[in-house]
């Protein structure tokens, strides 16, 4: 079942010249890089690299929300580390992600039911779940 959205919060939009070997530029030009594909010696980043900042940010929001919910305050140097995969499987290409995340000072039972809640809740989160393997840890 695809989700319908009632309203549009944002909408970010770029432009991509040349593919893992151009450059993107957002609309209010704030994002302006060059791309390089994984692995080359290019200057530029990925979109593996872009995905990781992304979900990261969002993943931090999330529980932000969720510690707000249980009125916890979100440690101050929360930090959320995420890797993402690209690799193969026969001629087919896939992704796969790895989010270790930071919440010091928390009880580790606290601190997970904010991942949970948050993984639960990210948009990130939603838009991957059940099309690519996902691990999340506590740090």
């Amino acid at each position: 079942m695809i989700n319908q959205i009632d309203t549009v919060l944002y909408t970010g939009k770029t432009r991509t010249t040349g593919g893992r070997d151009g450059a993107s530029r957002s609309s209010d030009g704030n994002l302006d890089i060059k791309l390089s594909p994984p692995g080359s010696n290019g200057s530029g980043t990925n979109p593996e690299q872009l995905l990781a900042a992304g979900w990261s940010a969002c993943f931090i929001g999330a529980m932000g929300k969720a510690a707000a919910a249980q009125k916890i305050r979100l440690p101050a140097d929360v930090a959320v580390e995420t890797e993402i995969d690209l690799g193969k499987t026969g001629d087919a290409f896939f992704l796969q992600a790895r989010l270790s995340v930071s919440l010091p000072g928390l009880e580790p039972s606290v601190a997970q039911a904010l991942v949970d809640a948050a993984h639960q809740t990210c948009p990130y989160s939603k838009a991957t779940r059940g099309n690519i393997d996902v691990t999340l840890r506590l740090i």
